[in-house]
């Protein structure tokens, strides 16, 4: 906790820190699945275990084009370094429009 004659602010510290994120099988066809090497760092003990997801923008204006390729949970997690590999399938190009279909787009990993 960090005060000052003006302002009390608390400050905390992320207990988990990725480290590293390798695309395997890099480059390969769009229907093949996604695939990332993910090393983290757990700075101390936690109570649940994590949980990751693998989204596909599938259009900067259109939120409703995003799609969730894969959700799980990793855990226990002891503390110190851990990587492990995360898997998605492709996302439908059926859900993507037709002017996204081609072009740049982001794969977040949460």
């Amino acid at each position: 906790r960090i005060e000052s004659a003006s302002a009390s602010v608390e400050s905390t510290m992320a207990l988990v820190n990725v480290t590293n994120v390798i695309v395997l099988d890099n480059p390969t066809v769009f229907t093949n699945p996604f695939q990332f090497e993910v090393e983290f760092e757990c700075l101390g003990e936690l109570e649940d275990d994590l949980e990751w997801k693998v989204t596909y923008v599938g259009s900067a204006e259109d939120l409703d084009a995003d799609q969730v390729l894969e959700e799980v949970c990793v855990g226990p997690v002891p503390v110190g370094i851990s990587k492990f590999v995360l898997q998605a399938d492709a996302p439908d190009p059926a859900r993507i429009s037709q002017q996204d279909l081609v072009g740049v787009t982001v794969v977040l990993i949460t």
